[in-house]
This record gives C-alpha cells, structure tokens and sequence, in this order.
C-alpha cells in the first residue's frame, strides 16, 4: 500500500494539488470530553484547503449510528462556521469506514479524482481502495497525536490494512449502502467571473451560463 500510494501524498495545503472536490473521512469530534485531535486536524485541514483555493467543494463522509451521533453534520457546522458557503459542502451520512467512503465517493457522487484528508498513516489504506476502484485520488496527510495508545493505534491499522486487502481481493466487499447516483460537480455552484470579483450565480440561472474559464 505504501508502495502504491508514493507520489500522491503530500504534507501541506500549499503543495496539495488543485482538485474540485476533497472527501474528508469523519471521526468523533470529542473523544469523552476531551477535543479528538484526530478531527481537529481534519476540520483545520479542509478550511485552509478552501482558503489557499485548492478546492471548490467539499464531501464530509462519515458515520451516522443514531441521532445523537453525526460526523458528517458535526463537520458541516465547523465549516460552515468558519465562513465556507453552505452551497460547497455535501454530506455522505452513509461513510461508516474508509472503504464506503471511498467507493461512495467514487460510485455514489461520481468523483473520478478528489483529494482525500486524514491522517498520513491512514493516507495509504485510503489511496489503496482508491486505486482499486480507478479513483485518481490524492491524499493530504494531517498530523497525527503522539498518545499513550500510540502504539496500539499503528497496530491496529496493520490490521486495518490486512481487512482492507480481504476486502477487495477475497470477499468483494461493498459498501453497507449505496443508492442512487448524486454527482455533486454538477451540484456546485458556477462562477460568474465579473470585473471585480467572482460571485456565486443561483441555482436557478447557472444552467444559462457556461462553466468558468
């Protein structure tokens, strides 16, 4: 997996190359009461992806067990409250590990490339699945914390990547849901580029203009 994924994970926004839309893999925000860095990392991530221009979108995949608990909401919020228009973000509620995510993004929202953001460890597994299923997907691999557990967190993904290989190789595992097709390109919001400054044109007049230049 590492192998595969050399060349299409990169460490920081200003080198991330420019993609339409970037999948950002959903965890818990809180682990008890404490903040997961995991997910600040992530959150921190993708606004700054959307303030260097790197992306014009983006899909917030993750799991939605109950109605208390809804990773793609909770990040929608962190977004939208760091001034990211409500009209770029989509939410996969059904992204319950990498490997629906991934195949969702792909068959589900019809993303042929994307950029995906998590942890650099996690970068490899998710590019793997990716390249199975001809995705052109590049990774910006986040920070990781140094917990206590860390050791018992790379063993865990040895494992992961051992489940991820059945997967794809053995058992031909597909997603927990799919359902019917929803290309979010073709949901984003057209530029008007004016003398001044760009400005987003209405969803009821964006099929009078062409795409932006």
């Amino acid at each position: 997996m590492s192998y595969q994924a050399q060349g299409r994970i990169y460490q920081d926004v200003e080198s991330t190359p420019t993609r339409d839309i970037a999948v950002i893999l959903g965890t818990s925000k809180y682990i008890g009461r404490t903040r997961n860095p995991y997910y600040t990392y992530r959150i921190d991530a993708a606004i700054e992806l959307y303030k260097q221009h790197k992306v014009r979108g983006f899909l917030l995949s993750g799991d939605n067990a109950h109605r208390s608990y809804n990773e793609p909401w909770t990040m929608k919020r962190d977004l939208l409250a760091a001034g990211i228009p409500e009209e770029l973000i989509f939410l996969d509620y059904a992204g319950f590990r990498t490997l629906d995510s991934i195949v969702r993004a792909k068959q589900i929202f019809n993303l042929d490339d994307f950029t995906i953001v998590t942890q650099t460890f996690h970068c490899d597994r998710a590019l793997f699945i990716a390249n199975y299923y001809q995705a052109d997907a590049t990774c910006l691999g986040v920070p990781s914390p140094t917990p206590r557990s860390w050791f018992n967190v790379r063993l865990r993904e040895v494992f992961a990547r051992i489940k991820a290989m059945l997967d794809l190789y053995i058992m031909n595992t597909q997603p927990k849901f799919l359902g019917p097709q929803q290309p979010i390109l073709q949901m984003l919001p057209v530029y008007d580029y004016g003398p001044i400054m760009p400005r987003f044109i209405p969803n009821n007049l964006q099929n009078q203009h062409h795409e932006p230049k």
